[in-house]
Parts: C-alpha cells; sequence; structure tokens
C-alpha cells in the first residue's frame, strides 16, 4: 500500500491541500456522539489529519469502523469536509487491500463499550458499507456480539451492590442504556415499559430491513442477565402514577419515554381514511398489518420519512414520491439514507408542500400541494420555504404518510417536572436533573427526536448523575460537566 493508491481512492472527496489548513477547531469531534462515547478509540478530527500520512497500520485500526453516520461534523464543518463519505471510502480501500483487522477489533470494542452493540451495528456503524459480502458481516456480528453469551456479562462482579432501587420509564435506548449502567453499578433497576415489548423506537419504528428484530432482542438479554428487571404493559400514569414510584421505595426515576406523539400539518382534510402518520404506519409495518398498493406519498424531509418511503415500497406500493417543502441541501435525512431511498426507486419532489388532502366518499384521493422558494434563514439556520402564488399543482395518491416530526407525551408527569415550549421535558444538559428532586430525563423525551448513539449518550448520563446523587454527592455546577462526563466515558 502506498500513500499515492489512497491519495487516488479519496480523490475527488477529500482535497489534501484543503485539509492541510485544517482549522483545528475540533467541532467534528464536538459534534461526535461516539467520540464523547468511545474517547479512547475514536477521535474524528485525529483520524482525519492522519489520512495523508496512512499506512497499514491505519488500514487495520478499528477507529476507521466507527463513525456513526449521523452527518452532525458534516452539518458544522466550517470547511464543509464530508467525514463519513472520506472514512468510508478509506474503509472500502482497507477492505479491498485485505486489511480487516480493523473491522474485527471494532467489532470487540463495541461489544464491550456500548450498551446496545448488536443495535448499534446495524443502525449506527454500517460495515455492509463497505464490506458488500453481506454474509461477512452477519457472521462476524454473530461470532463478536451475538456469540458473547450473557453469562459472561456476571464473570466479573460487581465493584459494589447499593440497596438502593432506581426506576427507569421508558425501555427505548436512553432508557436501557442507563439500566445497563446503573446495574453494573450495582443498582436494583426496573423498566416501566407502556408497550407488550420492551425496545422502544428501536422496535416499534425502525423497520426490520434495518434492524433485525432478533438484535433487539439480543441486547435486551444482555440487559437482563444484568439483573434488570422489565416491566412490560405497565403505562405510567394510567394507573401507577409517577409520585407513587417514590414513594413505593424507588430512591431515583429516570424519564426516557422518548417522543411518540406525532406533529399533524393542519390542513384540511388531514382526517381522511389513507393519511396515517408515520410512527402508526411504520408500526403497523413491522407488525406485519399494513399492506399498500398505487401511488405513496410520504410528506417531510427526515430519516423517519425515508425510512416510511422504502418501507412503502416494500410493501408494494406501485409509486412512492417523498414531497419535501426546501432543497435536497436543507433534507436532515442522512444523505447516505436519502441515497439508498432513491436506489430503492423512491422519488423526491423538493420545494413542494402539501396545501390541502383531497378525498372522495372519506377516502383520500389527492394532495393539492404548492411549489414553494427559499426565503431569509429562520431559527433553525435554513431558508424558511415561502410559497410561490399560483404554482397550486394536484398530485394523485390514495395513501398519504405525514412525517414532520415528533414530540415526547408529557401528560404523565407531576407538575414539579417542567416542560418546555417545545413539549419536551425540561432538565439540566449534563446532570439530567429535572426541577423535582430525584426525578432525571433525558434521551428524546428531552432534546426531541435524535440519533440512537445520543439516546445512548443520555441514558450513560443519567446512571452517572443518578449515581453521583444516590450517594449523596453535591451536583453542582463547579464539578458536574467533569463528573458527569468522565462516567459517560467509563467510570461507570
Amino acid at each position: 500500500m502506498t500513500k499515492t493508491n489512497l491519495e487516488t481512492t479519496l480523490e475527488g472527496i477529500l482535497d489534501f491541500e484543503k485539509l492541510k489548513y485544517c482549522f483545528e477547531c475540533g467541532i467534528c469531534t464536538a459534534s461526535c456522539s461516539v467520540a464523547e462515547l468511545l474517547p479512547e478509540h475514536y477521535n474524528p478530527r485525529i483520524l482525519l489529519r492522519s489520512l495523508p500520512l496512512a499506512d497499514d497500520e491505519l488500514l487495520n485500526s478499528p477507529e476507521l469502523w466507527l463513525c456513526a453516520w449521523c452527518y452532525r461534523c458534516h452539518r458544522r464543518c466550517p470547511q464543509d469536509l464530508k467525514l463519513p463519505e472520506i472514512f468510508h471510502a478509506v474503509r472500502r480501500f482497507a477492505v479491498e487491500t485485505g486489511h480487516m483487522e480493523g473491522f474485527g477489533k471494532a467489532l470487540e470494542i463495541i461489544r464491550e463499550k456500548l450498551p446496545l452493540p448488536a443495535s448499534c451495528c446495524y443502525v449506527c456503524f454500517h460495515p455492509e458499507r463497505a464490506i458488500y459480502n453481506s454474509q461477512i458481516v452477519k457472521e462476524a456480528i454473530q461470532d463478536v456480539i451475538l456469540g458473547f453469551g450473557t453469562e459472561k456479562l456476571k464473570e466479573k462482579p460487581l465493584s459494589s451492590v447499593h440497596g438502593e432501587k432506581v426506576a427507569v420509564i421508558g425501555s427505548g435506548p436512553a432508557g436501557l442504556s442507563a439500566a445497563h449502567d446503573l446495574a453494573k453499578e450495582g443498582y436494583s433497576v426496573t423498566v416501566f415499559e407502556a408497550s407488550s415489548s420492551p425496545g422502544g423506537m428501536l422496535r416499534r419504528c425502525i423497520p426490520g430491513y434495518r434492524l433485525p428484530r432478533r438484535m433487539v432482542d439480543s441486547d435486551i438479554r444482555r440487559i437482563k442477565a444484568l439483573g434488570v428487571k422489565i416491566k412490560t404493559n405497565s403505562a405510567i400514569g394510567k394507573g401507577l402514577k409517577m409520585e407513587q414510584l417514590l414513594e413505593k421505595g424507588y430512591k431515583a426515576v429516570f424519564v426516557a419515554t422518548g417522543a411518540h406523539e406525532e406533529h399533524s400539518l393542519g390542513v384540511e382534510g388531514e382526517e381522511l381514511s389513507g393519511v396515517f402518520g408515520a410512527l402508526d404506519f411504520l408500526e403497523k409495518a413491522n407488525r406485519k398489518e399494513a399492506e399498500l398498493s398505487g401511488n405513496v406519498a410520504v410528506i417531510g424531509g427526515g430519516n423517519v420519512a425515508v425510512d416510511s418511503a422504502v418501507t412503502a415500497l416494500r410493501l408494494g406500493a406501485q409509486e412512492v414520491t417523498i414531497l419535501y417543502r426546501r432543497s435536497k441541501a436543507e433534507m436532515p435525512a442522512s444523505p447516505w439514507e436519502i441515497n439508498e431511498a432513491e436506489e430503492a426507486g423512491a422519488k423526491i419532489e423538493f420545494l413542494v408542500a402539501p396545501k390541502r388532502f383531497l378525498g372522495e366518499n372519506g377516502k383520500v384521493t389527492g394532495i393539492e400541494c404548492v411549489r414553494m422558494e427559499l426565503g431569509e434563514p429562520d431559527e433553525t439556520g435554513r431558508g424558511r420555504p415561502v410559497p410561490i402564488q399560483g404554482s397550486e399543482f394536484v398530485i394523485e395518491t390514495g395513501t398519504v404518510i405525514i412525517a414532520i416530526g415528533q414530540f415526547p407525551c408529557t401528560g404523565f408527569l407531576p407538575e414539579t417536572v417542567e416542560v418546555t415550549e417545545k413539549r419536551t421535558i425540561a432538565a439540566h444538559p449534563f446532570t439530567l436533573e429535572t426541577g423535582s428532586p430525584g426525578i432525571f430525563a433525558g434521551g428524546d423525551a428531552v432534546s426531541g427526536p435524535a440519533t440512537l448513539m445520543e439516546a445512548i449518550v443520555a441514558g450513560k448520563r443519567a446512571a452517572v448523575s443518578i449515581d453521583i446523587y444516590l450517594r449523596g454527592v453535591s451536583l453542582q455546577p463547579r464539578n458536574l460537566v467533569e463528573n458527569v462526563l468522565e462516567g459517560v466515558n467509563g467510570s461507570l
């Protein structure tokens, strides 16, 4: 392997002269959840800077395989470097030149350091994008992660055993991550889950073609093996109130209920039959309760919209069109996911917004749309979509899937827990404390819809804060950042 070969591979993706004058601002690393979770193993800025001097050691490094494809680094980079694409090109070069050692090492790191290793491999790390032989990937995950028996998780005795009980509300990735770390620290943890099966969004809405359900089952078995109890069909607020959890002996509560309520468009005809919310549609699809035919329109530009479009195609839709009110550059979905959806056959209409739904006999038959143009930036920093007068047109469709965002359900919360104007739970950004003593909150319930890695970070932060709180140590501003971040990075 020579540097020239690698440079040739990266031609058109990475400008080495541009990289030479990197601002060294650290935004890529500061934006990266994996860098926060695995700081001793992954630092995107250092990895990027090492590429021009790439050698066999770098190509065999597990660091190449630990990018989680969230594109937050790219969106915030002042030089607009697409790190996920760059690292993908190097992965491909490593595979083509027989440098596979790093892939195996990366799986071992994921297994040892992350509470949901199997799910993370499929949802975040995507080794199959560089190793085109899917059988190799499946066998490696089977041997390294699934083959790591739950009995091995108990080989090391707990460093300390506490008498305190902790309640976790919600069994999605944030809740399971907190439960995992608290159980390893020796606390008695019970997870309360409203639905009949644990897993939250991992099970409910991520399509099976992206995340096989046996991977979710494997991760949950690992967490149960640590002694975590999971009570399904146990919605807090409908029978048992949150206040009663503290009365029943739970010394701390972590609220990780996710963001399952869907925003509506508020336009005429939204109540027609054939108009679905994306989460409801994806859940029915995962339960094999959805069948489609004819034309389908998906409204939205995030990953949920893209998942809905591909799922609709897989369910038999003749044609699927995503309607997004901004341009492709502003589309929040992962660029890789967008490309995969287009390759699967989904069409995307940019700068288009629905004006009203049309129907006959209570059933949707079409959408009256209006063309948009981008005006001045709004609070998100993106151009504000402005309707173009007289540009209305109709799209005929028998099914509409609305995927314009979600927000948490907060009706079960006691009055002492504050809710923000965005309908999320108000919690301290580092300690995840709410305004009510002993009650913590994190994940999508606080941030709004985010990535799997961000949910894991929140769960691990909550575990650290709860441990500090139950030990009677003050969570004061002077030391809270150091204490919490050190815990996320491995002290728990």
